[in-house]
């Protein structure tokens, strides 16, 4: 019952405690501006106003008296677009009716509140932004106040008569920026070391730290980099080959920290096909539409996700939101085209052809002639010009929404709307391209400014489309971050990923240095071969003088194996070809360690076949000593396989044997230098070994997809800010979770702790980076007893994972 009357509690403190906890929404963007654009706005948007009525923004509709917000019965709208009278209803009779599903929206819309994409509007907006970059002039500094972002927000402030958000403490600082820059929560040692640390610039020195993480970097923007690029590793179009990945080369990218340009420039003109799967987009099966076709998706991928334009509505006919034109969308398509494009009005050909052309004709244009590799490499170019300041203004806007919780320009991929600071926008822009299009370079900018590290605004509704800087806002952990941070609380991250990376930071040259020990062994032989079916254990004690600091194993059998330490069940592998890496921290430790491996050779019975089991760990230990373990003539094997119940392995006291060295086939020594020799080499360096595996290298799952994780079949620029009712009652019920909090308090429980008091103070730290309150220590001490077991320690997990502020980017 404690369980459940603290989970009872805490989703009344989630409605209470500002997460926004809410039913599914209706997508005014994606399901109400459709509607209105095709009924509404010919007659009552733009410079139309029929009737006195304009629905161009939000408050105009609200003042019309045309809805009743929360009431759509009482809404007279509802009343026109519902009715049979060929008198009244809306649109007129001589235009079609609104379907069904079309008014139900609208119904729901209106009880739902309204909803409205703050800033935006139906109106023929007259600002334009500059195509070429302006140079800023930072007003004159105040004492403390130094950072250019600060002299410019502190003018802008000023003007308004506004106050200068207050300094977040260390510990608020802490979190916030480790989630921000690697999406990790910082350990309780780092906590107190930073809180201890008087030194000054202690607050510079950790941002520069963090972002020299670079593989901590890398997981976590991997996250940012797979919505905005439209890249995953399953979903639709890869199992028949209509999609590609790029998730080797944009790894690889973030990595190295390659600048944008070269980024884009190879993202736009692949030089190889490491990078092509982004403009190749979704090869759809079956019939597709005009606004389909790769080449659309090309124009539209291409727009929104360097130049924050929405092409969709272009695509189909010249755009009711902004200025672009079918012509245009086209223009951009043909690009990628073997030919000029005819273009089709919605989803009807008009006669009329397009041929290659760039968007911006001042900065320079696209030769129609060329040959296709050749306009893609003029429009890589005339995309990462340095004149082109619209393309430098996009990606520092998301990131500044990134790290501020909301853009300059807002929504993201509505560039053409009128920043609310076009000052600051501008100057990151300049400073971003003055830096060789350095991403860290202004993630470091905005994160050493008095403006990042100040309180999160308090927003009470939305913004009423007039948004008013006041301070970052908060915002919700992404589903990969929440993710993260319950396996670093309960030691439950998998042991392998998804992502086809090469998780590490060695080089080529340290991957070919790197050398294979281990040999082939299995048990006894017949003529080099083993019988078809076979199972044995193959064993090897490994006596350490210090636990393992870091380190791994590189594991692979034909045909198949499960690998147990202490008779825990650590990994296993159906398939040959694919060697396996797997870290050892935490799982070898001081003193006496048993490998066995339970391993199984392929086909029938009474047939005959080649089997073999490799093996290779390397391990940093604690006293600073090393240890190399590899498969080799010392091992033993045992023909007698008990059953293994639930992961645990109970191996036989005799019958061992030693192992037979089995002469490695071609193809096994060509896996093992091919892929082997990648997967040892981070773990014989200074690599990934002992690093967490993370959410974002691991495919999508129910849990993660109800957190907010896009199947990414569209570019996803932005993710949903609010917590679901289903997506609180899926953290509530996810069998996944509670495993992994079942995992978690074990290990809890098993270490030593002098009072349930020193537990609930560390549990916190590490969740929340700050001490309980008197009144969450004591309720929490209280649920433990004084001898916590698994059980209690699993529901205190259970409070504080479900806490607002474990949430929440404060």
């Amino acid at each position: 019952m404690l369980r459940m009357s603290f989970l009872l509690s805490l989703f009344l403190i989630c409605v209470a405690g500002g997460l926004n906890v809410c039913a599914a929404e209706i997508d005014f963007s994606h399901e109400i501006v459709p509607i209105l654009n095709a009924n509404c706005v010919t007659c009552h948007g733009g410079r139309e106003s029929e009737g006195d009525f304009s629905l161009n923004t939000r408050e105009s509709l609200v003042d019309s008296g045309m809805v009743d917000i929360g009431d759509a019965a009482a809404s007279h709208l509802v009343d026109l677009i519902a009715s049979d009278d060929t008198d009244i209803q809306m649109p007129p009779s001589d235009r079609p009716r609104m379907s069904d599903r079309e008014i139900q929206l609208i119904r729901r819309w209106i009880d739902e509140g309204m909803k409205w994409e703050p800033g935006f509007s139906f109106e023929i907006r007259s600002y334009e932004p500059p195509v070429r970059p302006r140079l800023v002039t930072l007003p004159p500094p105040t004492p403390g106040r130094e950072h250019p972002i600060d002299r410019l927000l502190d003018r802008y402030l000023a003007e308004r008569d506004l106050n200068v958000p207050a300094t977040i403490d260390d510990a608020a600082f802490l979190r916030r920026v480790h989630l921000d820059l690697i999406g990790l929560l910082p350990t309780p040692e780092q906590y107190s070391d930073f809180l201890a640390s008087g030194a000054e610039g202690r607050r510079e020195k950790l941002i520069d730290d963090l972002l020299s993480r670079r593989i901590e970097y890398a997981d976590h923007w991997l996250t940012f980099f797979n919505d905005l690029l439209r890249n995953d590793y399953s979903g639709t179009g890869f199992i028949t080959g209509g999609r590609k990945q790029v998730t080797e080369w944009l790894y690889s990218a973030l990595l190295a920290n390659k600048p944008f340009d070269e980024m884009t420039r190879e993202l736009v003109a692949p030089p190889t096909a490491a990078s092509q799967g982004f403009i190749d987009g979704i090869k759809w099966r079956g019939e597709v539409s005009a606004g389909q076709t790769n080449e659309i998706q090309f124009s539209q991928s291409i727009s929104q996700s360097f130049l924050g334009i929405n092409m969709k509505c272009a695509s189909c006919h010249d755009s009711f939101i902004d200025r672009w034109t079918l012509k245009e969308a086209y223009g951009l398509a043909a690009v990628y085209a073997d030919a000029p494009l005819e273009l089709h009005r919605c989803d009807k050909p008009t006669g009329e052809t397009q041929a290659a052309a760039w968007l911006y004709p001042e900065l320079g244009q696209i030769d129609p002639s060329a040959p296709r590799a050749e306009r893609l490499r003029q429009l890589a170019g005339l995309m990462t010009d340095p004149q082109n300041a619209r393309y430098a203004r996009t990606i520092v806007n998301r990131l500044w929404n990134q790290m501020m919780g909301r853009g300059l320009v807002h929504p993201l991929d509505a560039m053409q709307t009128e920043p609310w600071n076009e000052e600051l926008l501008d100057f990151l822009a300049n400073d971003f391209v003055a830096n060789g299009y350095d991403l860290k370079s202004t993630l470091r900018l905005i994160a050493t400014s008095e403006a990042y590290q100040s309180r999160t605004e308090i927003v009470d509704g939305d913004d009423g489309g007039q948004y008013v800087y006041r301070g970052p806002r908060q915002r919700r952990l992404t589903a990969e971050q929440f993710v993260d941070a319950v396996w670093q609380l309960c030691s439950a991250a998998p042991t392998k990923f998804d992502a086809p990376v090469l998780r590490s930071t060695v080089t080529d040259a340290e991957i070919a240095q790197t050398q294979i020990t281990g040999k082939w062994i299995w048990g006894k032989l017949q003529n080099g071969s083993s019988p078809g079916g076979e199972e044995l254990l193959i064993r090897k004690t490994i006596e350490l003088p210090a636990d393992v600091s870091q380190g791994g194993a590189v594991i692979t059998c034909d045909n198949e194996y499960v690998l147990y330490v202490g008779n825990r069940q650590i990994i296993a592998g159906t398939d040959w070809t694919q060697p396996q890496a797997v870290s050892m921290t935490g799982v070898l430790k001081k003193g006496s360690n048993q490998i066995v491996i339970k391993a199984k050779n392929a086909g029938a019975v009474g047939g005959m076949n080649p089997a073999g089991l490799f093996f290779q760990a390397s391990l940093k230990l604690t006293d600073g000593s090393e240890v190399s373990i590899a498969s080799d003539e010392t091992w033993q094997y045992n023909p007698e396989v008990p059953e293994s119940r639930e992961g645990r392995m109970s191996a036989p006291k005799q019958g061992w044997q030693p192992v037979t060295i089995v002469p490695g086939l071609d193809v096994w020594n060509k896996v093992l230098d091919e892929q082997a020799r990648r997967l040892l080499a981070p773990i014989m360096t200074t690599g990934s070994s002992g690093k967490m595996i993370r959410a974002s290298l691991m495919k999508n799952t129910p849990l993660m997809q109800s957190l907010g994780r896009p199947l990414r079949e569209q570019i996803v620029s932005m993710r949903p800010d609010g917590l679901t009712t289903l997506e609180a009652i899926d953290l509530a019920n996810a069998e996944t979770l509670t495993q992994w909090l079942a995992q978690g308090a074990e290990h809890w429980s098993a270490r030593d702790w002098q009072t349930s008091d020193a537990l609930v103070e560390e549990m916190f730290v590490a969740a929340l980076s700050r001490q309980p309150t008197p009144g969450e220590r004591n309720l929490l001490v209280a649920a433990l007893g004084e001898r916590p077991d698994p059980q209690s320690v699993q529901d205190v997990m259970w409070t504080i994972l479900m806490l607002p502020e474990f949430m929440l980017v404060r």
